[in-house]
């Protein structure tokens, strides 16, 4: 009798242990979660913010390119091109 008593002791001990593991365990993913989602957020800021950073330093080398200065010419001249095809396209379609 004593053995049986013995053995449900244990393993009532074993499911507290079990269930005080789960609580922390569930506890902690919850807190991962909520990390995980906020560094999420601050990498889509971040990202956003790197493409408009160079998207102002491409304006910033037309802009020195334009002004005179003798480097990133080639790559000026591609943009303006490109942005004269752009506007011709508009026109074409709006007199369609």
């Amino acid at each position: 009798m004593s053995n049986t008593l013995e053995a449900i002791h244990l393993l009532e001990k074993t499911l507290q242990n079990l269930l005080s593991n789960y609580e922390f365990l569930k506890t902690e993913n919850h807190i991962l979660l909520q990390s995980n989602t906020k560094l999420q957020h601050e990498l889509l800021e971040t990202t956003q913010n790197l493409a408009n950073q160079k998207k102002q330093f491409d304006a910033l080398k037309i802009a020195k390119t334009i002004e005179g200065s003798s480097s990133n010419t080639k790559d000026t001249k591609l943009k303006i091109n490109s942005l004269i095809r752009e506007i011709d396209k508009c026109i074409v379609q709006l007199q369609e």
